[in-house]
């Protein structure tokens, strides 16, 4: 009896930490996705002006924010 109290103890905490860091979590996303975006539209304005090398520099730039 007393192991099930302190289990359940331990879980009741533990998930109430594990909850505040998803502020935290979803800011960090919320600013790759805007990061991500800005290189988009970035690469589509050098693709535009023709420059499509730097135009790929930047697509894979984005695209390694999702790699990490």
């Amino acid at each position: 009896m007393k192991n099930l109290i302190i289990a359940s103890i331990i879980v009741l905490f533990s998930t109430s930490v594990f909850a505040g860091s998803c502020p935290m979590m979803a800011q960090q996303v919320g600013d790759k996705i805007a990061q991500a975006q800005q290189l988009h539209d970035d690469a589509m304005a050098a693709h535009d002006s023709g420059d499509h090398a730097k135009s790929e520099e930047l697509y894979n730039e984005a695209l390694e924010l999702f790699k990490s």
